[in-house]
């Protein structure tokens, strides 16, 4: 195995290797909006949520490596401390790959981008039209880590408004993740795309506990068919089924089968001799 010494190699050398480790990230499409009233527009893939209450998400716009400098995003936040957050889908990841364009100060990227200025509600940065979801933010806190090319700087904002559009609701008034077709940043110049083809479902064992891995028979343990997500799935009932199990390499194939369309029951079913 390769072991890496983060001190030991090049900040440009780690990035690439966090960045693709560390994947898929989502996209932040970030509009801030100076003392002067110039906007910006730009994405972050160091972005997440971190409280639902209350509702907090956090970006970072990191020092640029190769010389050491903000960004116009930082400069902003530092002066108007307000913030819209869209999220970004398939239908607009070109243009917002522009937006990235280090274009000079004061230039507003939703021009350059083709992307649309919308009011905001509450905020003084304008939301982007195009975004299935917009987060109308509020800056909390910004934290330096540190004053080298690659420093991170965490700006913590709370969320006081959200639009969605509603095309991407059901008819329950819930957001659709299929429908979203949301986009992430991987490592290099690659994306990932998350809609209806390579999307899925995996049950969360919140109401019951499964019996675990230690608890299958040795016969399914064992074996030469079944892969570590199969027997997670084997392991998540809530009781193991009374009864002796098939070591066959045909009966776990046939087994395989039915776990690979969620059909645990089934699969158990096969098993028992």
């Amino acid at each position: 195995m390769k072991t890496i010494i983060p001190s030991d190699i090049s900040a440009v050398q780690l990035q690439q290797v966090m960045q693709t480790a560390i994947a898929p990230r989502p996209i932040a499409l970030a509009s801030t909006i100076n003392s002067k009233g110039e906007i910006n527009l730009s994405p972050f893939s160091f972005f997440n949520m971190f409280s639902t209450v209350p509702p907090v998400v956090i970006i970072s716009p990191s020092r640029r490596v190769r010389d050491n400098t903000t960004k116009h995003t930082l400069e902003n936040l530092k002066e108007v401390p307000e913030l819209v957050i869209g999220n970004v889908n398939f239908d607009m990841v070109q243009q917002v790959s522009l937006a990235s364009t280090e274009y000079e100060d004061g230039v507003n990227e939703f021009i350059k981008s083709g992307l649309t200025m919308k009011h905001a509600d509450i905020v003084k940065p304008p939301m982007i039209a195009e975004s299935p979801v917009n987060f109308e933010c509020k800056v909390l806190e910004i934290k330096s880590l540190g004053n080298f090319g690659g420093s991170g700087n965490l700006v913590i904002a709370e969320i006081v408004k959200i639009h969605i559009q509603e095309k991407y609701l059901d008819e329950a008034g819930n957001l659709e993740q299929k429908q979203l077709d949301l986009v992430a940043r991987l490592g290099g110049n690659f994306y990932s795309r998350n809609n209806e083809n390579n999307i899925f479902e995996v049950p969360k064992p919140l109401v019951t506990k499964g019996i675990g891995y230690d608890q299958l028979p040795n016969e399914i343990k064992q074996s030469d068919v079944f892969t570590g997500n199969d027997l997670g799935m084997l392991a998540n009932v809530e009781i193991l089924p009374i009864g002796n199990f098939s070591s066959e390499k045909d009966v776990h194939l046939s087994a395989q089968k039915f776990l690979k369309n969620n059909e645990i029951d089934k699969a158990w079913e096969i098993l028992k001799l």
